[in-house]
């Protein structure tokens, strides 16, 4: 494995995924999920969010959590934040970098955040001056939710993404992605707005967050990929909704999104065999909760092992 990795997958499970199911993975079992993950190599992870646990009870211990994830060296722990109270909390705890929830879509915005668009704006301008006051040196990024359409207002303008992209940037923040929140995007969408993103906001352009809803998550990522994209948000074992429930999510695999771009020969720095083992803490903690993923029912191609493991030829070729 090549020592700088050519692209980041960062791992939203711990948070996107476990916000959006029913049951409340017990905080041993996020530890030792998250311990895995590390394991397996992965170096970015959203552990959760600093939101008012009676909303998101399953985010209830989440300073334990991140105060877990802080003991590995080398990783990026990362939280989301709705507001400049989630901020301090989350500086607290000594995340070293959060995202903001700011949709393309009004809508969306104001059933997610109960907020308009220019006023989650307005609450990243509040949470750069904090974090320029408190802590310069933790990262701020925005996935901007609901930009390739939206279930409750359809069609979202592209020029109005863009806008706020920019706006977003002219805030505060480091970095704006790009998110499937519903699983609308097809590749020469996304191919399209990622490349205008990159002409308007350069090294700023963020990550791709592409859900798998109606089957194009991994095409959306690789089309992304295309155009430049080097950060891929993705989910272990799917978690964040069945694809085909009502309304669910279907975040990316995080095992297929590997299996992708290490059969391509673009290095991720993650171990396949270990990330599929993180499967099992997960599966503990959330034991009535279906896990999805075609690379690790199907297993990895014969001689996959000695050839993705050129600087250990012991591996085993089990």
């Amino acid at each position: 494995m090549s020592s700088t990795p050519e692209v980041l997958i960062s791992e939203v499970g711990p948070r996107d995924g476990l916000q959006s199911v029913q049951a409340i993975m017990p905080t041993a079992d996020k530890r030792r999920w998250i311990d895995a993950l590390v394991e397996a190599g992965l170096r970015e992870i959203e552990v959760g969010s600093f939101v008012p646990a009676r909303l998101l009870p399953q985010m209830a211990d989440v300073v334990d959590v991140v105060r877990h994830a802080l003991r590995h060296q080398g990783i990026t722990v990362m939280a989301l934040v709705p507001n400049r109270r989630g901020a301090e909390a989350a500086l607290a705890a000594g995340v070293h970098k959060f995202t903001l929830p700011v949709s393309a879509s009004e809508a969306h915005s104001l059933a997610n955040v109960r907020k308009t668009r220019v006023q989650m704006v307005e609450a990243l301008r509040e949470v750069h001056a904090l974090r320029r006051e408190a802590a310069p040196g933790v990262a701020m990024e925005v996935g901007l939710s609901t930009a390739f359409g939206c279930t409750l207002q359809g069609a979202v303008d592209e020029d109005e993404v863009i806008r706020l992209a920019v706006a977003c940037v002219e805030a505060g923040a480091d970095e704006v992605g790009l998110s499937d929140t519903t699983g609308m995007a097809n590749p020469a969408q996304v191919r399209r707005l990622f490349k205008r993103l990159r002409a308007e906001i350069g090294t700023r352009a963020g990550a791709a967050h592409m859900h798998n809803t109606r089957g194009l998550g991994l095409a959306n990522c690789l089309a992304a990929f295309d155009v430049g994209v080097r950060t891929f948000d993705a989910s272990l074992g799917g978690l964040g909704g069945c694809p085909y429930a009502p309304g669910a999510s279907g975040n990316v695999v995080t095992e297929d999104l590997v299996f992708m771009f290490e059969a391509m020969g673009v290095s991720t720095g993650i171990d396949l065999d270990k990330l599929m083992a993180a499967r099992e803490p997960l599966k503990t903690g959330l034991p009535h909760e279906p896990v999805y993923g075609m690379t690790p029912e199907a297993g990895l191609p014969k001689g996959w092992r000695v050839h993705h493991h050129p600087s250990n030829p012991s591996t085993s070729s089990g």
